[in-house]
């Protein structure tokens, strides 16, 4: 049976658009770091890349590198790890620059994916589709652990309004926010669909 993340986790990809406490548990992921304004045309490569790999996986079998445990399931949507640039952190403004941002875009793999299997796929990657950016891909193991998050719906613009609610949930249940930096899960495509229809998931930890 296919696995559909939509169905099978939805507590991981579907949340409730108020705030909610989660642990996440470790998740494999192929990512790929950069800096700058996902405005940008830039941006939609390291996004390429990172669904060339994603989907190299999926389709490993018809190039018959089929590992052990494998199953058919639906590839894993987009994901954003933001922070800004040590720079824009010194300068202590409240003038938000999209150019200061920092990123590790990822992709999740299935749990049968392993650091061998992984690299051997990236290695297949860059000869069928070869990607200078490849070279900045990598596998890893994250875990986030204990964590709020929320459904935000509308642009990416208004995210903030969304995040407020989240830290006020979160000191209403004594709860602190660890980091500065938070992850964005896009369950919308930007190109086809209207801002104020867009869903995303936000999280951070704490």
């Amino acid at each position: 049976m296919k696995h559909e993340w939509k169905k099978a986790e939805k507590n991981y990809y579907l949340p409730k658009d108020k705030p909610e406490k989660i642990v996440m548990p470790p998740f494999k992921f192929f990512s790929i770091k950069g800096q700058g304004n996902p405005n940008e045309p830039f941006f939609a490569e390291y996004i390429g890349v990172l669904y060339s790999l994603s989907y190299g996986i999926k389709m490993s079998p018809k190039a018959g590198l089929t590992p052990a445990g494998y199953f058919d399931y639906t590839v894993y949507p987009l994901e954003g790890v933001w922070d800004i640039n040590e720079e824009a952190r010194a300068k202590a403004i409240m003038e938000f620059d999209k150019n200061d941002l920092v990123f590790n875009l990822m992709i999740r793999q299935p749990d049968f994916v392993t650091e061998d299997f992984a690299n051997e796929i990236l290695a297949l990657i860059k000869k069928k589709k070869p990607h200078k950016l490849l070279e900045k891909a990598k596998f890893e193991i994250i875990e986030e652990g204990p964590c709020v998050q929320m459904l935000h719906i509308g642009s990416y613009d208004q995210e903030p309004e969304s995040f407020d609610r989240m830290e006020l949930f979160a000191g209403e249940h004594n709860m602190k926010r660890k980091y500065h930096i938070h992850r964005e899960i896009y369950l919308s495509d930007a190109r086809k669909t209207a801002p104020e229809k867009l869903k995303t998931v936000l999280r951070f930890q704490v």
